[in-house]
């Protein structure tokens, strides 16, 4: 029976490896062409409250032409309501660190970056509201990190009336 078993486990270890061997076979197919073109993808995850929350990115839509040579870069929002703050990492490999371009207006973050061809550009909108004199970025190996102090939502301001 163990016999068996191990000639079982072989065969189906043998499988797996092979998809693995393709994959690599693409890599190398796909290594030293031209990857400046459109492109497009999503991410996918799940939200606090156990909802998925999908995410598009790239320089074009299914379907459409390419839009610019700008690419739209993949960006987390990452909230933190026990420290208060509301972290944004953006992935752009290939720039410098003085090539990055960072506007805060209101709900809505400006990030934006070139050297050469590599050429990024996206707005983020918020949800949360923050405090944009707070804004604190660091580039680090292609990963852009910008952390913001997140303000508490002002209870709205009126008065209730009573009808006599």
């Amino acid at each position: 029976m163990t016999m068996f078993l191990d000639d079982e486990f072989n065969k189906m270890f043998k499988r797996m490896s092979q998809s693995f061997f393709d994959i690599d076979d693409i890599f190398e197919q796909v290594r030293g062409q031209n990857l400046n073109g459109p492109y497009y993808g999503y991410t996918m995850t799940v939200g606090p409250d156990g909802k998925p929350i999908v995410k598009e990115y790239g320089n074009v839509k299914p379907g459409l032409l390419p839009s610019s040579e700008t690419r739209e870069p993949i960006v987390d929002t990452i909230v933190d309501d026990k420290e208060k703050v509301v972290k944004l990492v953006a992935e752009i490999p290939g720039v410098e660190k003085s090539d990055v371009k960072i506007t805060v207006n209101e709900k809505t973050v400006n990030i934006s970056a070139e050297n050469g061809d590599k050429k990024y550009h996206v707005d983020v909108q918020l949800e949360q509201t923050v405090d944009e004199n707070s804004a604190k970025a660091s580039y680090k190996n292609g990963i852009l990190e910008l952390v913001f102090k997140q303000i508490s939502q002002e209870k709205p301001k009126g008065k209730t009336v009573e009808v006599e």
